[in-house]
């Protein structure tokens, strides 16, 4: 009994229902055309056809492949450092305790400039010692001078005279000797240190012009002479980037080449030469570290920032060469493009990608020259695709 009711309902469906799907698959056949494209089966994959409207085809673009001639374009990731060449630590040449700091990062100071002062039991050591000679030799030369007048009126023998020159000529050298140990620690005229006030206070001067990078010291630290880096000067005018060459790149990259580094944080570009490549490979990351010499107008770029480095490594000749846009990924990421089957019918066939620039991209495989992509217009068919679909 429950077989006949099934039964009975089944007939009983209203016609207009059964029309109404006929002719909804009936259209959607007549739409989509599913068929085999044998040229999408000639690189190994069955690539199904499907018509556009024609009143639609004014969304799509259709362009030929062709081959020219495309420039070889290395992109190598960098970061930004300090130029060694133009940077210079800065230690103290006395040891005491910090007593004040007179520059912070970021100031560009000049050639003898103070950076801070420090309270130096050496210094007064020094001074003093200075002191010492400078009289000494005074008496030294004052005796010597006298000694030479007797000896020219026969009052004193020879030998004395020689006593007096022998100790002039030492007090000489311990004069000058404290002298240059004062000019050492910047003071270029050691005889202004006795006219002025006694001070255990002696500045840190900077040894060469540039920009404060990075202060190492702090105020009432006790430096240690020669041991202890107060700050770090750098002429921040040019810097470094340092890049990393892949071992498959090395036959593209050269010194003197041009490169043009780019960063998220600037629209501009930004321009260098390589200088240096390392002559050992690095066995973690199994690459090569290229050294770039850039200028940094403005200082814009900044120590340990990450950039993109240009190198424009020659050209491909004859590279098959796609738009940009001609090309989208699947769900798996795989590239692929929209090829011209007939006037308004289109197959989805995978490429392997080459290199891209300027807007247009190499394709190493999938498409032969002469064909028909779509360029603008591959994102709207790869939605009515995935609808007919």
């Amino acid at each position: 009994m429950k077989t006949n009711r099934l039964l009975a309902a089944i007939l009983f469906v209203p016609a207009g229902v059964c029309v109404l799907c006929a002719a909804g698959c009936g259209s959607g056949q007549e739409e989509s055309k599913m068929t085999s494209y044998t040229a999408g089966q000639a690189q190994g994959e069955s690539a199904s056809l499907f018509t556009v409207p024609q009143e639609q085809m004014s969304h799509v673009q259709v362009v030929a492949v062709e081959k020219s001639r495309l420039a070889h374009v290395l992109r190598l990731t960098g970061t930004v450092t300090f130029n060694s060449f133009k940077t210079t630590p800065v230690f103290t040449a006395v040891s005491g305790p910090v007593h004040e700091l007179l520059v912070t990062p970021g100031e560009a100071v000049s050639v003898g400039q103070p950076l801070l002062t420090i309270n130096s039991p050496d210094y007064s050591q020094l001074r003093s010692a200075y002191i010492k000679a400078r009289d000494a030799f005074q008496l030294a030369e004052k005796n010597y001078t006298r000694a030479q007048d007797l000896f020219a009126h026969n009052a004193i023998a020879e030998r004395d005279l020689q006593q007096a020159e022998s100790a002039r000529t030492q007090a000489q050298a311990d004069r000058e000797s404290s002298s240059d140990a004062l000019k050492v620690l910047g003071f270029a005229d050691p005889e202004s240190l006795v006219k002025n006030p006694p001070s255990p206070q002696i500045p840190l001067r900077a040894p060469v012009a540039g920009e404060v990078v990075e202060r190492l010291v702090g105020p009432g630290q006790l430096l240690q002479a020669g041991a202890t880096q107060c700050f770090t000067i750098s002429d921040t005018s040019s810097v470094w980037v340092l890049v990393n060459v892949y071992q498959s790149d090395l036959a593209s990259v050269h010194i003197g080449d041009a490169v043009e580094i780019h960063t998220d944080s600037y629209p501009e570009a930004f321009h260098g030469r390589i200088s240096y490549i390392s002559p050992a490979m690095d066995q973690n990351t199994r690459t090569l570290q290229a050294r770039i010499v850039t200028d940094n107008p403005g200082r814009k770029l900044k120590n340990n920032m990450y950039v993109t480095a240009l190198v424009r490594a020659g050209a491909i000749p004859d590279a098959l060469l796609v738009p940009d846009s001609a090309v989208l990924h699947d769900t798996e990421n795989q590239p692929f493009v929209y090829v011209q089957a007939g006037s308004n019918q289109f197959a989805r066939r995978l490429v392997t990608l080459g290199e891209s620039n300027a807007g247009h991209t190499q394709i190493k495989s999938g498409l032969k020259e002469g064909e028909h992509v779509v360029g603008d217009g591959s994102l709207f068919l790869q939605f009515r695709n995935s609808l007919q679909r």
